[in-house]
């Protein structure tokens, strides 16, 4: 079992821990597929609702808030019935908008594994502003159900009402939902290669700067993110956050970086490189490769 695990493990009912060690070996990043859910449901005797809010402790254990020192946990549901786990995320002495939600972690790990819908959120702490408008630009948004410790659930449409979102500006296609934008370039560099497929699945309906990051660690394992952008602008994410965020949930320390590749198109308006070096160059000695490519 990871070291990570050790304290928040002996929070958890003991028939829980038993079963759910097993599946905390150095792998582990935070997916727990169907039939694993339905294990520990069985095993642990509880319902699944219980059973989700009983595993936020270990979701917590993938944050890191040098800053905050919150630690914040939260578990996506896709349509599928997988879980993914996210925590929020920030880079020390660095600019705030850098961080990253526990909910925002948790939808882009659901979304980077090809969920095409999320129909439960699962958190320790409720909702901020920033995260109910980050939420609302999903699939059906409106419908995603927020399950809180001691509290009853309700649909994201009882936290954010009046809600503004991606069909105020005529956006049929919203987050989560199957994209693929047609951009090319001619390489036969594999990250570079992986960098373009994720570029190309990126959403970014009001800018239409499709874009992604691919981090690359010593040990040659590839790291990566999406665009992510939203009708309010700012809950935004920048596809550096979302590969350092998955950096992190497979138990990575950002030194082990060794190679940074930024894809963005030519047609966007707007640019992340300057924002994309800044955080890398808070967290790696690395200098970042920017490659801007025209639509095919």
């Amino acid at each position: 079992m990871q070291d990570r695990f050790i304290k928040c493990i002996a929070q958890l009912p003991k028939p829980l821990s038993d079963a759910l060690i097993p599946l905390l070996n150095a792998d582990f990043a935070g997916h727990i597929d169907a039939q694993q859910l339905g294990m520990l449901t069985t095993k642990s005797q509880l319902e699944e609702s219980e059973l989700l809010l009983a595993l936020l402790p270990i979701a917590a254990a993938l944050a890191k808030p040098p800053i905050s020192e919150f630690h914040v946990g939260a578990i996506a549901k896709g349509k599928s019935g997988d879980i993914y786990m996210g925590a929020n995320l920030e880079l020390s002495g660095e600019a705030l908008f850098h961080s990253v939600h526990a909910e925002q972690s948790a939808i882009s790990h659901a979304w980077l594994s090809g969920e095409t819908q999320i129909l439960d959120v699962v958190v320790n702490f409720s909702p901020c502003g920033h995260c109910r408008q980050f939420m609302n630009e999903m699939v059906e948004g409106q419908k995603v159900v927020i399950h809180l410790p001691e509290q009853k659930a309700q649909p994201l449409a009882h936290y954010l009402p009046y809600a503004f979102g991606p069909s105020d500006l005529n956006i049929t296609e919203p987050l989560l939902s199957k994209q693929q934008h047609e951009l090319s370039l001619d390489s036969s560099d594999p990250m570079i290669i992986e960098a373009l497929d994720h570029a190309s699945l990126s959403y970014a309906p009001y800018s239409n700067s499709y874009a992604a990051v691919v981090l690359e660690t010593k040990d040659g394992a590839t790291y990566c993110g999406r665009y992510a952008e939203n009708a309010a602008f700012n809950p935004s994410m920048l596809p550096m956050q979302m590969a350092l965020s998955t950096m992190t949930r497979h138990n990575r320390e950002f030194t082990e970086i060794n190679r940074a590749v930024l894809i963005e198109s030519a047609q966007g308006k707007i640019s992340l490189v300057g924002a994309t070096m800044d955080a890398l160059h808070a967290v790696a000695a690395v200098e970042l490769e920017h490659i801007v490519i025209d639509p095919a």
